[in-house]
């Protein structure tokens, strides 16, 4: 993996504050917020940073430096690399997974095996509110909007607006959904209604702007 400046954490937190599974490999080196829960065999690596009141799946790998923030839930076996942004609120399916690698080999032109400095790591960032689905993959240096979803098995290779609902290989939009999580009713004139919990979303299809009310 490529060498990068991790966060330094020199003092170990209070035990008490969060869970950890006996089986779970997490460094003394990351950061866990109070509350949070992280169970059976998941890894947290090196200047990590998990938010309060977090879930924490089994089998998740969460690599070094990654940001998560609070209220987030990280299926089993989710896979999250360095590079990854992910807001409060976030759902993170099982099996899902963010890639960091912009052009990934295993050796140079040269047929050399490349090393921790000869790769390009990208970000990937997942907005407040978003759910990503089962076995969806989000190719590094995209963003995924606030309370955007991700369909389950989704290659998703470009941005997701805000609100947005996307599906297939590669992924692509059909539709816009609410905070609630169901499927919006779009008129006309492009506003969105909720036939769950009746909240109305306004869809700026020039500029992709969201306005709820």
């Amino acid at each position: 993996m490529q060498s990068a400046p991790i966060n330094g954490f020199d003092e170990p937190q209070a035990p008490t504050d969060f869970f950890v599974h006996p089986s779970a490999d997490v460094s003394p080196r990351a950061r866990i917020g109070k509350g949070t829960r992280i169970w059976n065999r998941a890894q947290v690596r090196e200047g990590a940073v998990l938010g309060e009141r977090c879930n924490v799946g089994r089998d998740v790998y969460i690599d070094f430096d990654v940001q998560i923030g609070n209220c987030c839930k990280i299926q089993n076996s989710a896979l999250i690399y360095h590079g990854a942004v992910i807001e409060d609120g976030v759902f993170i399916g099982p099996q899902a997974c963010l890639t960091n690698d912009r052009y990934p080999r295993a050796i140079n032109p040269d047929g050399s095996l490349k090393g921790a400095d000869d790769w390009e790591v990208g970000q990937t960032v997942v907005r407040y509110g978003a759910s990503i689905g089962a076995g969806a993959i989000i190719v590094t240096g995209v963003e995924v909007g606030r309370f955007a979803m991700v369909g389950a098995g989704a290659v998703v290779t470009h941005d997701v607006p805000a609100h947005g609902l996307v599906v297939g290989t590669p992924a692509r939009l059909v539709g816009y959904v609410c905070a609630c999580g169901t499927r919006l009713e779009i008129d006309d004139q492009g506003r969105g209604r909720c036939p769950r919990c009746q909240r109305e979303i306004e869809i700026g299809a020039a500029e992709g702007k969201i306005e709820t009310r």
